[in-house]
C-alpha cells in the first residue's frame, strides 16, 4: 500500500473522471474516500452525475472554486492531516480551452488572491489542484503562486509530465499528475473506439479501457514550520489489485 509504504500524511485524489470515465457518482466517491484520501477534488466534469450535488455539503468533494457562486459546493476548505496540521486545499479550473456548458471559471489568478487572505490565519499550509488544459496557464500560475502556496498540481490532461520541481520560493510543481487508471487506452478510453472515431469521424458510444491499470500522482515532503516544499517525487506503478492503493 503506497500510503503505508510512504507514510503519507495527507492525501488529495483528483475524482473527475473516477465513474466510468465521466465525472463521479455518489458510490464511486464514497468508494474512494473508504480508503485513505482525505479530500477528493475534481475539474469540468464533476456536474456529470446530478446525485452528487448533495454530497458537496456532506462529503469532503471540493467543485472548482472559480465558478458561478450559485452552483452546488465548496471549492475550498481546511482538513487536518494525520499529524494535525491545517491544510488548505483548493480545486481551481483553468480558462483556456476549458468552457464547459456555462460553466466557464472566473480568472483563477485573483481567484486565489481573495482566497489566499481567507486561508492567511487558518492554514498551515496550502495545496492547489489546477485542472487546466494549457501547460502555459498553469505554469504561469505556478510563477504567481510559488511563496504563497506550498503544493500546485495541475490535472485534466490524464498525461503526467516530468517537469517535477521545487520552485525558487519553495513552492513544489508539476504540469500534470498523470491518470491513475487503463494506459492501454487512449487517455482512458478504449484504444478501438479512440480510433474509429479519429478515423470516420463518428462518436461511438464512451468505452473505459481495461489494460495495464497504473496509479500515478505525487509524493511531497513539505516542512510545515518554514512553509517550503523540501521535495516532489513522481509516482508511476502498474497495479495488480485495489490493493496495490
Amino acid at each position: 500500500m503506497l500510503v503505508r509504504k510512504h507514510r503519507v500524511d495527507f492525501v488529495v485524489a483528483n475524482a473527475e473522471n473516477a465513474a466510468g470515465g465521466r465525472g463521479v457518482t455518489p458510490k464511486v466517491a464514497e468508494e474512494i474516500l473508504e480508503s485513505p484520501v482525505h479530500v477528493l477534488t475534481a475539474g469540468n466534469h464533476i456536474w456529470e452525475h446530478d446525485t452528487l450535488r448533495p454530497y458537496f455539503e456532506t462529503h469532503p468533494i471540493l467543485r472548482p472554486y472559480n465558478v458561478d457562486v450559485s452552483l452546488p459546493g465548496h471549492g475550498s476548505g481546511i482538513f487536518m492531516a494525520n499529524e494535525g496540521t491545517r491544510v488548505g486545499v483548493v480545486s481551481l479550473q483553468g480558462r483556456i480551452f476549458m468552457d464547459e456548458k456555462g460553466k466557464t471559471a472566473s480568472d483563477p489568478f485573483r481567484a486565489m488572491d481573495v482566497l489566499l487572505a481567507e486561508f492567511k490565519a487558518r492554514a498551515d499550509i496550502v495545496i492547489v489542484d489546477f485542472h487546466a488544459e494549457a501547460t502555459s496557464e498553469k505554469r504561469a500560475l505556478a510563477w504567481y503562486l510559488d511563496g504563497r502556496v506550498q503544493l500546485l498540481f495541475g490535472t485534466h490532461t490524464h498525461v503526467q509530465t516530468s517537469d517535477e520541481e521545487i520552485m525558487p520560493k519553495g513552492m513544489a510543481y508539476i504540469s500534470d499528475v498523470g491518470m491513475s487508471g487503463p494506459h492501454a487506452s487512449v487517455i482512458g478510453l478504449d484504444k478501438d473506439v479512440a480510433l474509429h472515431r479519429f478515423l470516420a469521424g463518428e462518436k461511438k458510444r464512451f468505452k473505459v479501457a481495461e489494460g495495464d491499470v497504473r496509479i500515478e500522482g505525487i509524493l511531497v515532503d513539505i516542512d510545515v514550520k518554514a512553509k517550503r516544499a523540501r521535495s516532489i517525487v513522481r509516482i508511476r506503478e502498474r497495479c495488480a489489485s485495489e490493493n496495490d492503493l
